[in-house]
């Protein structure tokens, strides 16, 4: 089992104003069914509420704090405005205690900046991207995750996608500049089956080895392969396409990520 050294962090309680209470679902939806097989249990933990958005352009930040996130695989930065205004952010590689961030036009292009995709220079690693103008971060948000700007297209820039995929996407979206920090985070091995629990997942049963009633793989004498990959509701599992045609999103596909 190996663990992170958590060196980066300087602060172990949080800012109890930016947390909430977050119950587990245990993979049911509000009717009480299950909806995700094999989750429940796990640590229990609060919400960071974390500012995906930036949008105090009339005022600077100083980054006081980096704390760690049980909700995410990145670390994240307690900001204190000049009114007074605390925050939290997605913490990048290289921003410090101390550092001073920005967002609008005002912002440097250096990590924890924020601007609109359109003025950033082509081939500028960002992450926290909009996919809608004023919608609020939703993509390259893990730990290590970068993006590219690649390239501008009347109203809408090229980026290169952490999966390879080249998308048009508005340039009044706003973006960060840098890479998502922890990247140590993927080579982190968990050693054993119960720090999996901690992290609220169940064990994983193969659908081979379950009852005909319960899998359509399931059943046979002997150890039987199962015949077609299938879901345990009858969809095949292996080479059959189900996304639904995205008109409105397929004309902003330039590349896909699967050759």
């Amino acid at each position: 089992m190996t663990v992170s050294d958590f060196s980066e962090l300087t602060r172990r309680e949080p800012e109890k104003s930016l947390t909430e209470g977050k119950r587990s679902t245990g993979g049911r939806n509000n009717m009480g069914r299950v909806t995700v097989r094999f989750r429940g249990g796990g640590v229990r933990r609060r919400y960071r509420i974390i500012d995906f958005r930036r949008v105090k352009d009339e005022c600077s930040a100083t980054v006081r704090e980096i704390e760690y996130d049980p909700n995410r695989s990145a670390r994240i930065a307690l900001l204190e405005y000049e009114d007074g205004v605390k925050s939290y952010i997605i913490c990048p590689v290289g921003l410090n205690v101390g550092d001073v961030v920005r967002s609008g036009e005002k912002a440097d292009f250096k990590p924890g900046h924020v601007h609109c995709l359109k003025d950033i220079p082509d081939g500028l690693n960002v992450h926290c991207i909009e996919l809608y103008p004023g919608q609020g971060a939703c993509i390259a948000r893990a730990a290590g995750q970068t993006a590219i700007v690649r390239a501008k297209e009347g109203n809408y820039v090229q980026v290169k996608m952490p999966s390879g995929e080249v998308r048009l996407i508005h340039g009044n979206c706003r973006a960060t500049i840098g890479q998502v920090g922890n990247l140590d985070h993927n080579s982190i091995s968990l050693g054993k089956a119960g720090k999996k629990r901690y992290l609220g997942f169940r064990p994983h049963v193969r659908g081979v080895v379950q009852n005909p009633v319960d899998h359509p793989m399931g059943g046979g004498e002997g150890r039987a392969s199962g015949g077609h990959a299938k879901s345990p509701w009858g969809q095949l599992a292996k080479g059959y396409r189900t996304r639904k045609p995205k008109k409105a999103s397929d004309k902003f596909i330039i590349q896909r990520r699967k050759k």
